[in-house]
């Protein structure tokens, strides 16, 4: 039985899950995923997209559709190939087989028929196939089969599977045929290799004993190799000790050749340093030197040839003479070294020189150091000497070229021996110690200065800082080291009659720039050449070969320190300079009990201290200017924190004598934006924190949280000060309660409507407080902010910004506090000013009254007498002294149009109740009309409630110019609206 569907229907059930379009017939195109299909067309889509006649595109999550609204359908392309669409004869089924086998049978009986005069044309029932359309074919089983050849695991659900169009009885026949394909395989197999198999025992008979003579000689063979190994082992053993031998021999060898190098060295020292040895002969020339500057161990004098000291004999030789014992010596100190690592007795026992108890070649070495130490202190300090004498102007420029060349060597010197320590003790004795022990003394405070300036030649550069300005950080570029001195160019600090310490640091100054900057440039120099070449050595080879430095006052051994290179800077210059300040002006400099002085002498110090450092040669002298022990307990002896809480109590004591004493103002005059002298005294307590005079920049901390305590103890010196809050007037539909006022509500009898007149003043009086505090708050708000943008955010370190709370938003949140008040204090002067002006409209009810008593009665031609000082209230504060000048008109405004507002409201209530009350006294009247009346006397009443009616609109007319006048947007006021609306309903 046929289908009663038909094609389109199960074209749609076979589309279900796939993506369709459907069109309506009312032009909209819905595309989406296919969830239900009916018999009768009704589609059941989700996710879809519907796009609409005009193209909008809209998306729906479900939408079912009626068939009857569907104009078609659009379904996959894939779904072309549905069986509905193969069309099969009525006899196609018939001898159709299973499986392969049986299909190829039924086109086999196919071909037959056509073949035995069956037309050429197909068989009945039967379509044509298309030659071009190749069946599949199954690959028959062989030994090259995938499934059968794979090294893998026999996997019997895959070889199924690759045989699923194959019926099981076939596959069953075609596995059988393989099967015994394979069994003729393996007979053929053993019939092939049959004789071979049938011979194989055979074939090793007499293997065994063939066996047994090969291996019959395998020992005597074994023993031989053996022995032959063994006898290569001993002479494998014999070539390596003759090789360790050899090397013992050239390391021995090498040993000695060092000794004698030490020897040589040891000896040429001694002869270069005029050190006489025990056995040396008398018969050479004795040659004195004490002439030339170069001093002898305990007086003894060198015996050798004039030839060979030519060259070293003149006081410009000795620096390069120096030079070369240096670099001998540190190939003595190296030779020596390897020997002792090798513990060669030769140098322990060596007996050139006998001392008991130290070995004679430490001895001698020790000598040699001692004497060259000795001897380079000599040249150096007299160098020195000579280049800041007060004799250097009468010297000629080649003398004073020799000069700095020998102080170069000498540099170069000490650095070679590693005895920077030596170098700076010596400068710190010839040159620094005698001018800090004559400038900075007791009484240094209360000499006056000599104008006298020693010059030098020394090599320095000149500043090109700013002298007003010599804390800033240098950046300039830096000038030649061996160009002339220029003392104009030195940075000093700003030097006044009453600053004496101002006046001892600029000499301080003078003296460092004009007498060690050559110093600092030349030994900065050696330091950064072995900085660049890596040359420094660590501080346990320092130790080793340098046990004891020297142990003067004051030294960088006493202080603990064990620094690398020259640091003259730190070490020197520093380190008497702050000690000798410490100790000599301690109690002075360093004294709190007068805050102005302290605050004085601790800004021009490290000012001073700026400037110094602007002097140092590199970044990495004021870096170890600053780690030095010396610098660390100089910043100590500054107590800061009783610097801080002196001006706390200066500060905080003259603000409660401000607020309690008001007509006293300390600290200064009232700016011009304030109006009370209290808001002004802790604005200038706010502004002092941070002036030039006070503020120290390592107390920025707390200054600040000085700053924020000011804040809110103005905050809540306001609540307390306020008038008590009032509470709104009742019958308004203005909000003028505040209720986001910043002091809290106060308990208050409620104000009546009708206020007497002895009120006025009083009113007047909270109205100028009130005033007051909110010109005062705004004022407030904006100095301090200015002051933030001006000096505060400069003055605070970038550490502090870096917390979880910016010190910007910390004082926006302490004004926004402040400010909260703003809204309060509004709200209460408007309460004040709506309550007198609402005094005034209780004489609304006297109109009618004096309208009755008129004996004339006429059109009203003006307002009345009252409508005038409704609003005066509001006039007379906007004139008050301050109010005009320093409220911002916006809120000025904003006051008028609350109070507008709240008056116009209540306006319309006294017209209102004023209309009940007529209203009442009419129906009265027309109870009494029922026992007689007239008809004109009605006639009088219409025309006078008329003209009463047209008074009340002259009113609010005036009224509300009165209010325009004072910028009230009347128009946009929905009371007086209402009022005017009132006033025209009114009838009496």
């Amino acid at each position: 039985m046929a289908s009663p569907l038909g094609v389109p229907v199960k074209l749609l059930h076979e589309a279900l899950g796939h993506i369709i379009t459907v069109e309506l017939k009312t032009g909209q195109m819905y595309r989406g995923k296919l969830l239900e299909a009916e018999d009768s067309l009704n589609v059941s889509l989700k996710e879809i997209t519907v796009t609409q006649r005009d193209g909008r595109v809209t998306q729906l999550d479900q939408v079912y559709i009626r068939g009857s609204m569907i104009r078609f359908f659009i379904v996959p392309d894939m779904l072309q190939n549905a069986p509905m669409f193969k069309r099969v004869g009525p006899n196609a089924m018939r001898g159709r087989g299973i499986g392969t086998a049986r299909g190829r049978a039924t086109i086999m009986r196919a071909n037959a028929r056509r073949g035995r005069g069956g037309g050429g044309g197909p068989p009945r029932g039967i379509r044509r196939v298309d030659a071009s359309i190749e069946l599949p074919q199954l690959i028959p089983l062989s030994h090259a089969h995938p499934a059968l050849s794979s090294s893998e695991p026999f996997d019997v659900d895959a070889f199924l599977l690759s045989r699923s169009g194959q019926s099981l009885q076939d596959l069953r026949s075609e596995l059988r045929g393989y099967l015994g394909g394979l069994k003729e395989e393996l007979v053929q197999l053993i019939n092939d290799d049959y004789a071979a198999f049938i011979s194989l025992s055979t074939d090793l008979k007499g293997e065994g004993a063939r066996l047994e003579r090969l291996a019959a000689p395998l020992p005597g063979l074994r023993a031989e190799i053996e022995n032959s190994r063994s006898e290569l082992r001993g002479i494998q053993d014999a070539v390596q000790d003759k090789l360790t031998e050899r090397a013992n021999l050239r390391q021995e060898k090498a040993l000695l050749q060092m000794l004698l190098k030490l020897s040589d060295s040891v000896v040429r020292l001694e002869s270069l340093l005029l050190i006489a040895s025990a056995d040396q002969s008398t018969s050479q020339t004795s040659v004195d030197f004490s002439g030339l500057g170069i001093r002898g161990m305990n007086g003894l004098a060198l015996n050798i040839g004039e030839d060979d000291l030519k060259d070293d004999r003149s006081r410009g030789g000795q620096a390069k003479h120096l030079a070369r014992i240096a670099t001998e010596y540190t190939q003595l100190l190296y030779h020596a070294e390897k020997a002792k690592e090798e513990k060669c007795v030769f140098v322990d026992e060596m007996q050139w020189y006998t001392v008991p108890t130290v070995a004679p070649t430490l001895q001698r070495v020790t000598r040699i150091k001692t004497t060259l130490s000795r001897d380079l202190d000599h040249l150096f300090s007299d160098t020195l000497v000579s280049l800041t004498s007060s004799t250097i102007e009468t010297a000629s420029v080649t003398d004073k070229a020799r000069w700095t060349s020998d102080l170069t060597e000498c540099l170069k010197t000490y650095d070679l021996l590693r005895n920077w320590r030596d170098a700076e003790e010596a400068v710190r004795r010839d040159l620094v110690q005698p001018f800090v022990k004559s400038t900075i003394f007791a009484d240094a405070l209360n000499v006056t200065p000599s104008p006298i300036l020693v010059r030098t030649a020394l090599p320095g550069r000149a500043s090109l800082m700013s002298p007003r300005t010599p804390y800033t950080p240098f950046t300039g570029v830096r000038a030649n080291p061996f160009d002339t001195l220029n003392v104009d160019a030195v940075a000093l600090l700003p030097d006044e009659d009453d600053q004496p310490l101002a006046t001892l640091y600029n000499t301080i100054l003078r003296f460092v720039q004009m007498n060690c900057t050559g110093v600092l440039e030349l030994s900065e120099k050696i330091n950064a050449k072995n900085r660049k070449t890596g040359r420094r050595p660590n501080a346990a080879a320092y130790a080793a070969e340098s046990p004891q430095l020297a142990s003067t006052s004051g030294s960088i051994a006493d202080l603990g320190l064990n620094m690398q290179g020259f640091e003259i800077m730190a070490n020197v210059i520093w380190a008497e300079i702050g000690r000798s300040i410490m100790e000599e002006l301690g109690s002075v400099v360093f004294s709190a009990g007068n805050p102005s002085e302290f605050q004085k002498n601790y800004t021009i110090t490290n000012n001073f201290i700026t400037a110094l450092e602007h002097l140092a040669p590199s970044v990495h002298a004021v870096e170890m200017m600053r780690e030095h022990p010396i610098y660390n307990a100089f910043q100590r002896r500054w107590q800061l924190p009783v610097y801080f809480q002196l001006r706390w109590k200066e500060i905080v004591g003259s603000l409660e004598d401000n607020i309690v004493n008001p007509g006293v103002q300390k600290g200064g005059a009232i700016p011009e934006d304030f109006v009370t002298p209290q808001a002004a005294a802790f604005y200038n307590a706010i502004q002092s924190c941070w002036g030039s005079g006070v503020f120290i920049p390592e107390l920025s901390h707390r200054f600040w949280r000085l700053t924020l305590q000011l804040l809110s103890r103005y905050r809540s010196w306001l609540d307390s000060n306020l008038p008590p809050r009032e509470q709104p007037l009742p019958s308004t539909s203005v909000d003028i309660s505040a209720s986001g006022s910043g002091f809290a509500p106060r308990a208050t009898t409620p104000i009546a409507t009708n206020e007497p007149a002895d009120t006025s003043a009083v009113d007047e009086a909270i109205l100028q407080r009130l005033v007051n505090a909110h010109m005062d708050v705004s004022a407030m708000e904006r100095r301090v902010w200015d002051l933030w943008k001006t000096e505060i955010g400069m003055l605070l370190p970038e550490d502090t910004r870096d917390e979880t709370q910016k010190p910007e938003e910390v004082l926006k949140s302490s004004l926004d506090h402040l400010h909260n008040l703003l809204p309060g204090l509004s709200g209460q002067i408007v309460i004040v000013l709506s309550r007198r002006c609402c005094t005034v409209l209780a004489r609304i009810k006297s109109i009618i009254s004096q309208f009755w008593a008129m004996n004339k009665k006429r059109d009203p031609t003006g307002p009345s007498d009252f409508v005038p000082d409704i609003l005066k209230p509001v006039r007379q504060f906007f004139e008050l002294d301050g109010v005009h000048e320093l409220v911002l008109e916006s809120d000025r405004k904003s006051w008028a149009t609350q109070v507008f507002e709240f008056t116009a409201d209540r306006y319309t209530s006294h017209l209102e109740a004023m209309k009940q009350t007529k209203d009442s006294l009419k129906r009265y009247k027309k109870g009494f009309s029922l026992f007689g009346g007239g008809g004109s006397r009605d006639g009088e009443e219409a025309k006078d409630e008329e003209r009463l009616r047209a008074q009340i609109l002259l009113d609010v007319e005036a009224f509300g110019e009165d209010a325009r006048r004072l910028g009230v947007v009347i128009d946009a006021s929905e009371a007086y609206t209402k009022l005017k609306a009132a006033a025209s309903n009114y009838t009496a």
